[in-house]
């Protein structure tokens, strides 16, 4: 095909998005947009039963569970054809129910890398120089040299990355300005890829005994849930500093706080959580060592345009029939075009 699906319906929920998403939609005269108000349930529901295209969040505490992307949505909405996560993550979509369904999932991967990749560096030097330390203690205390406050020169350290994907490679590239030695941990890639890409492949055991920081850039499933966990920190070198801008479930919360706790590890950076936000009484939150933000690292203006502009145009090409950059379950696009060709 190469014209867009006629009088098509794109659905999305009532969450905040850039603007440039709407207006590239509304500028498309042969698709409709529906902003579906979430105190309305009925509404959302009688709105999804006519959506072809599902823009979808993709943090997983933004939104009621009855609206994800799951079996239980697909059943209700038989003209649905595509999925459009809005974000590098896909939490909300079951993608295996999606390609069973015929249904094309798309992400964002990449559209955030540059945010992302900057506020792992953020945390990262936040907290080797010591800068929450220094601003609190300049505001509330006297009598401490500037020595108290030493932090460390990141300078030939060790980076090791865990997931050299889009994010993973901007961040490796980022450490190398620094002057940085960088790892890389990522089981579908090859040595030469990996090189190619900023950084010396490793296995997960070596990366982790190497790295003066240790960051995860993966994307959450079965097999990456709790990669993290105590034997991992454990495996880490003393003194180490961990950091996550990737998913809340790839690291075992308990595991690290243990590894904080007894001083085993020095510090952390943690953008993502199990539960977002993390409640006030999370005992990460209660550990100076631990930096804490609100899975913001690709929430920035530049990010949240570039993620919305790339929705709204994978939404476009997989409606006029050509495959999208970024196509979750490849698979699916034969019979993907089957449905679509019945749907004009």
């Amino acid at each position: 095909m190469s014209t867009l699906l006629h009088n098509a319906v794109i659905s999305r929920l009532d969450l905040w998005i850039n603007p440039i998403f709407d207006e590239l939609i509304e500028a498309t005269p042969e698709l409709a947009l529906q902003r579906l108000i979430r105190a309305d349930e009925a509404g959302v529901w009688s709105g999804l039963r006519r959506t072809n295209a599902y823009h979808i969040t993709a943090a997983k505490d933004e939104l009621p569970s009855q609206w994800f992307a799951n079996q239980a949505l697909i059943e209700q909405c038989p003209q649905l054809l595509c999925v459009s996560s809005g974000g590098a993550g896909y939490d909300t979509v079951d993608v295996e129910a999606c390609t069973r369904a015929g249904i094309a999932v798309v992400n964002q991967a990449g559209a955030n890398a540059n945010s992302v990749a900057e506020h792992t560096f953020g945390l990262l030097l936040a907290l080797s120089k010591r800068l929450i330390e220094s601003n609190r203690r300049l505001r509330t205390d006297r009598g401490f040299a500037r020595e108290d406050l030493m932090g460390e020169e990141i300078h030939g350290s060790t980076l090791g990355i865990i997931g050299l994907g889009v994010i993973g490679e901007r961040t490796a590239r980022v450490a190398k300005g620094f002057g940085m030695r960088v790892l890389a941990y990522d089981p579908y890639l090859d040595a030469e890829t990996a090189r190619n890409r900023g950084a010396e492949p490793a296995s997960l055991e070596q990366l982790l005994g190497a790295a003066d920081f240790v960051s995860l850039h993966c994307p959450l499933t079965a097999s990456t849930r709790h990669l993290m966990g105590a034997e991992q920190f454990a495996a880490m070198k003393r003194g180490a500093i961990f950091l996550s801008t990737a998913r809340g479930g790839i690291h075992d919360e308990a595991a690290l706080f243990d590894a904080l706790s007894r001083g085993h590890l020095a510090g952390a950076g943690l953008d993502v959580w199990e539960v977002e936000p993390p409640p006030h009484e999370s005992p990460l939150l209660r550990l100076e060592q631990v930096i804490a933000t609100y899975h913001t690292a690709g929430v920035s203006h530049g990010g949240r345009r570039n993620v919305a502009r790339s929705s709204a145009l994978q939404i476009q090409a997989m409606l006029r029939g050509e495959r999208p950059p970024h196509l979750i379950n490849p698979e699916v696009w034969e019979h993907f075009l089957e449905r679509l060709k019945r749907a004009s």
